[in-house]
């Protein structure tokens, strides 16, 4: 672990020892831990990398406030991912009628469901509608014309997939990452733009506009924490649903499918209150897994390297928590810039997976070791199961 101390005096614990972590990328960090309700540290996690506001791979504890721009805008985004009987010596040797399949039956990048499937329809009708319907009512601009039940098993776009694993004994994984869909998005931007505005209201001047926080036992702080908990319930029905239909496509091929042990179902954008060193404290994670003592976790590496599922030590000085995979070396931009056509064909090569320019920015040089991100953080989490995709669906 590194300490450092930023110019305010704010206090950084980093798990980033063999890791680069980017000069920008370091200034907010230095930015966040000089904010007045920070308690007592910043926990950055190996794969740190420079984000809107806050830097991707950060826990953020507070005390009396929250940051919604340190949560984002993809709330509750997070990771699934549950174990098969299925043996890789009975998987075929052309995987993409399985992959084409996928993509037929879930929606990707902002597309919806025409009509409301079963699967979304049985998560959607009851509390879920019903404690939505009431932020609506508080914050009528979060009307939306099509229902958020349309997207619940959706994929999303960006760095969102769908993954077919083998583990180390050669047995079948499903794993996927999602989130809160475009109403996550709508949430999160209505409430970072409020954060900004009482920030002009009262005259407080921050290092960054996108640290503008919400301040606890006012009215907005209450609506941002109903809205925000709906939300990251939202986004696990939304992976809990998709997992239910990769299951049902996949018996189509393995009719005796079944599933060996309970789905990991891990959020890392996200807040929730508990209890660090004594207190009560509100913890940000920002591109992190909460990684108590005994907490099983999801770490994937980028399309061509290894995920891993992982068991939490409960380390303390990191408020319990770990990566949440890999973490971008560059922009997407630059990604695009620099590498070809060619360079993500070889780096893919053995997953069945797109195979076009429309995912170059999603390619695997486009970020950090997985093994090097792994050992820096050995004493947060211990390695129960190593992945390695055999197809893969993104967004």
């Amino acid at each position: 672990m590194i300490t450092e101390r930023g110019p305010q005096g704010g206090q950084i614990k980093m798990w980033t020892e063999g890791v680069p972590v980017e000069a920008l990328a370091r200034e907010q960090l230095h930015n966040i831990a000089g904010l007045p309700f920070i308690y007592r540290h910043v926990a950055v996690m190996p794969d740190v990398h420079l984000g809107k506001g806050a830097t991707v791979g950060t826990v953020l504890p507070t005390q009396g406030a929250i940051v919604p721009a340190a949560v984002g805008v993809d709330i509750g985004c997070g990771m699934a991912a549950v174990r098969t009987n299925i043996t890789a010596d009975r998987l075929p040797d052309d995987l993409k009628p399985i992959r084409f399949r996928m993509e037929q039956l879930i929606p990707v990048d902002a597309g919806s469901h025409r009509e409301i499937p079963r699967h979304a329809e049985k998560r959607w009708y009851g509390k879920l509608k019903t404690r939505f319907e009431a932020i609506q009512d508080k914050h009528p601009v979060l009307q939306v014309k099509n229902s958020p039940a349309e997207q619940i098993g959706t994929l999303g776009g960006g760095n969102h997939f769908e993954e077919l694993c083998l583990d180390q004994d050669g047995m079948l994984w499903i794993m996927l990452h999602s989130g809160s869909r475009n109403i996550g998005n709508r949430i999160g931007t209505h409430f970072i733009a409020l954060a900004r505005q009482e920030m002009e209201r009262q005259s407080i001047r921050l290092p960054d506009r996108d640290l503008a926080y919400l301040t606890e036992h006012t009215v907005l702080f209450n609506d941002y924490v109903e809205a925000v908990g709906w939300a990251q319930d939202y986004a696990r029905a939304n992976r809990d649903a998709m997992l239910e239909v990769i299951v049902r496509a996949l018996k189509e091929f393995f009719p005796d499918l079944v599933l060996t042990a309970e789905a990991v179902n891990c959020h890392h954008n996200y807040v929730e209150k508990e209890q660090h060193f004594g207190a009560s404290v509100w913890v940000t994670r920002k591109g992190a897994v909460r990684a108590r003592e005994g907490d099983l976790g999801i770490i994937p590496g980028s399309m061509g390297a290894r995920s891993f599922i992982v068991r939490g030590k409960g380390n303390e000085e990191s408020f319990c928590s770990c990566s949440h995979g890999a973490g971008r070396v560059m922009s997407r931009a630059e990604a695009k810039r620099r590498f070809s056509l060619e360079d993500h064909l070889l780096a893919t090569e053995g997953v069945e997976c797109r195979k076009d320019e429309g995912v170059i920015d999603e390619t695997p040089q486009a970020y950090k070791d997985i093994d090097a991100v792994m050992a820096a953080q050995a004493e947060l989490i211990e390695v129960v199961h190593t992945l390695k995709q055999v197809l893969c669906v993104k967004g």
